[in-house]
């Protein structure tokens, strides 16, 4: 069996299962966020009195946070209630940042643990190895009345990673390409599965990018077994009570895709679908209004690194406006520390609180008609981020931030 396969035998008490088997399985971590807990606690309030386990349920508030409207205000007291009358101890309101960040830094992330949470980027701990899918709120009303639900067993789609990567160009490029070339319906409800030289010494950053955006390909799930890397920041976190799990080597596989990145160029994801990926010579020059850095695809304090060593020095173009979102209130803190906030608002760069911010269009940095930004979030739908007639590009950090400079899409390798 893979690796997907093997922990979801374990949470179903099976001793194998094969793709396209239905099975109900024993849930190990639920998550909701300020926008997903009020569904599910009308959900959950219909079928039972009590959370199965409280200690196994995340809420983390991070979409909009601190409240920006009396709708939002409205659904954090709602959160808040439900978690006080259900000895939920594990709520996070006061600006720790996104729930995506916010649980591995915490150590509530395990190798090898079913993770299911109200939120599609849940992929995302698939970089711990863990399975970790997103859910709607009504299946996620069932979980914290049972802790069990139920799943088809993917297929899986083995991804072989090779090369070394050029400056500037990070492990958002590489997704980008993989979207590019599977398509964003190429993986519909199956497994990605990263393997290969450049998966295997990524650290854990890069391979929460990578596993985050699986969803934007279709998949129920990304995946990658730990390396020492992923060790380590566990062992940092006090997570230690835990059994890696990894696939066998004669694993079946629906489909094997051979990606060398050797010389690849930093990718761009066009409007208006994730998988229009050309590389950045096709469409430099594109002139952009605004540039955003953060989320829970790119920020993470190696992104801001990225966007520092590029805007040191340098001011942004005055006809952009440059908003910056640490991933979490640990991210920023490290961040004021090593100086790197000092360097990005000298460049004139505008610094939010940790959370989701302009991702979803609903929280600071909404785009009005016909204006262009460049991202390093995750989507790129038509009103993602604001109005439809708006226009999104993804890219890295390394990328946004130095189009922030020149006013257009430009790459950062010509600073050379």
């Amino acid at each position: 069996m893979n690796i997907t396969e093997k922990i979801l035998s374990r949470a179903s008490g099976k001793k194998e299962v094969h793709p396209g088997e239905i099975i109900e399985a024993d849930v190990d971590l639920a998550m909701t966020h300020d926008g997903t807990s009020p569904p599910t606690i009308k959900v959950f309030s219909e079928i039972a009195d009590k959370v199965w386990d409280p200690e196994k349920i995340v809420i983390v508030f991070d979409h909009n946070i601190p409240a920006n409207n009396i709708g939002s205000a409205e659904f954090q007291k709602i959160a808040r209630k439900f978690a006080k009358e259900q000895g939920i101890k594990n709520i996070y309101t006061h600006g720790e940042g996104i729930c995506h960040q916010v649980l591995p830094e915490k150590g509530y992330i395990k190798p090898g643990s079913v993770v299911v949470g109200a939120d599609s980027h849940t992929c995302t701990y698939g970089a711990f190895g863990s399975f970790a899918t997103g859910m709607g709120a009504t299946d996620i009303a069932m979980v914290y009345a049972t802790g069990k639900t139920w799943f088809m067993v993917p297929e899986a789609l083995k991804i072989n990673v090779s090369g070394d990567l050029d400056r500037y160009v990070r492990a958002k490029d590489i997704i980008l390409n993989i979207a590019g070339k599977i398509g964003s319906s190429g993986a519909n409800y199956k497994t990605l599965e990263f393997h290969g030289k450049t998966i295997d010494s990524m650290d854990v950053s890069g391979r929460m990018t990578i596993c985050n955006m699986a969803i934007e390909l279709g998949a129920e799930n990304g995946i990658i077994e730990p390396n020492k890397k992923t060790l380590d920041y566990l062992k940092n976190r006090g997570v230690n009570d835990f059994k890696i799990v990894k696939s066998d080597k004669d694993a079946n596989y629906e489909k094997e895709y051979f990606f060398d990145v050797t010389g690849m160029e930093p990718q761009i994801s066009c409007p208006h679908d994730v998988d229009n990926v050309v590389g950045i010579s096709r469409i430099e020059g594109t002139s952009i209004d605004q540039a955003f850095i953060g989320s829970c695809t790119n920020g993470r304090l190696e992104d801001l690194k990225d966007a520092a060593e590029v805007l040191k020095g340098n001011k942004v173009h005055e006809d952009v406006r440059l908003i910056v979102v640490p991933a979490s209130a640990e991210i920023y803190a490290d961040a004021l520390r090593e100086g790197i906030i000092e360097i990005i608002v000298d460049a004139g760069a505008i610094i939010c609180n940790p959370g989701c911010g302009p991702c979803l269009g609903a929280h600071m940095g909404v785009l009005g008609t016909d204006e262009v930004c460049i991202t390093t979030t995750n989507r790129n739908f038509v009103g993602r981020m604001g109005d439809p007639g708006s226009f999104l590009y993804l890219a890295n950090p390394a990328v946004t931030a130095y189009s922030a400079i020149m006013g257009e899409i430009r790459n950062p390798q010509e600073t050379k």
